[in-house]
């Protein structure tokens, strides 16, 4: 298939073109650099630009398959799924505080969380997910404390058995990376046994880094050449990856999890 533009503004209108073709009933605008309206509400482009990015062979692909599953009738089920069908289906999301400059905040199901962050929660459908608004929050008769406990409990049933790859530096240090790619790596940051599982292999308490929404990387707190050049890393990962969440690492203790400056 054609390749995508690299610029955002040329990306969006390309975008813009699919997706009248694919949807011709849609009133779709360009109503910024990397912005739609469509039938009235926002449609961010950042992280599609990020995904093609990150493929650009499969550009066009990528687009397509996005617009489809955005637009397709999972999507809007979701908004009126009754929550004895979404309850074994919600899932947590770490998302960074700067989301809500493009999403109104009291519109969406969610708790604070540390490191400038929020705990978003989704319905998890087979091709997307669609995050849970304060409105199903309330129609549901569940509380935010509510959909968080659900979260959790599903998240921890997602994936029973934590795939770890463990790498012992050069410096002394010791990372451990879990890479599931099914879109909760990131969030796999809220599991209660994360200490238990991690904490003997790491040396006691440890930092865990989340720079995008696919990426879970832990490490020992030391010795500090280490720390320094995996946050190095961070950045590069948090700047070129689609979803990104934040650059500062995370301290997991016994007592759960505390936010930290940045290195």
């Amino acid at each position: 298939m054609a390749s995508m533009p690299k610029e955002p503004e040329a990306f969006a209108e390309t975008v813009r073109s699919m997706l009248h073709r694919l949807h011709p009933r849609l009133d779709v605008q360009l109503i910024g650099p990397s912005e739609l309206l469509v039938d009235g509400r926002r449609l961010d482009l950042e992280n599609l630009f990020r995904l093609v990015a990150h493929d650009p062979d499969q550009g066009a692909e990528i687009v397509e398959q996005y617009l489809d599953h955005l637009f397709a009738g999972d999507s809007l089920s979701a908004a009126s799924m009754p929550i004895e069908l979404a309850r074994t289906r919600i899932m947590p999301r770490i998302q960074p505080e700067a989301i809500f400059a493009r999403l109104t905040r009291d519109l969406v199901a969610h708790v604070p969380f540390v490191n400038d962050t929020v705990i978003l929660f989704v319905i998890d459908l087979p091709h997307m997910t669609v995050s849970i608004t304060t409105e199903q929050m309330v129609r549901w008769g569940l509380t935010v404390e509510d959909l968080e406990s659900l979260a959790r409990k599903n998240l921890e049933a997602y994936s029973p058995t934590l795939r770890v790859q463990f790498v012992d530096s050069k410096e002394g240090g010791r990372a451990a990376i879990v890479s599931q790619q099914d879109g909760y790596d990131a969030a796999r940051l809220l599991l209660g046994g994360l200490h238990h599982e991690l904490a003997p292999k790491l040396g006691g308490d440890f930092l865990v880094a989340t720079p995008a929404r696919d990426m879970f990387l832990a490490l020992s707190p030391d010795p500090a050449p280490f720390v320094e050049r995996l946050h190095d890393r961070v950045l590069q990962d948090y700047r070129r990856l689609p979803y990104p969440i934040t650059t500062r690492f995370f301290l997991v203790t016994r007592d759960g999890v505390a936010g930290t400056i940045a290195a």
